[in-house]
């Protein structure tokens, strides 16, 4: 599975790692994705989201329906 959140779309950041001698190699920087179970009253169950830091501030921020319902309409599957 990719590490890219369900919520905001946050996906992994790639650059150089640069050693102490200046030798670089390539490396990612993972987003913080969490596995949170978020009960939603307009479906009357609970779903299973895989979601950043950011995306939990969303959802605290504009509530799990009105997330749910974009995520819907954007055709994802939950």
């Amino acid at each position: 599975m990719s590490a890219v959140c369900q919520v905001t779309g946050r996906k992994p950041g790639y650059g150089k790692q640069v050693s102490h001698s200046h030798r670089r190699t390539s490396r990612r920087w993972e987003p913080n994705l969490q596995t949170r179970r978020y009960y939603v009253p307009s479906l009357g169950r609970t779903v299973r989201l895989r979601v950043s830091a950011k995306g939990m501030k969303t959802i605290d921020k504009r509530g799990i329906d009105a997330v749910v319902a974009d995520l819907v309409a954007k055709g994802v599957k939950l």
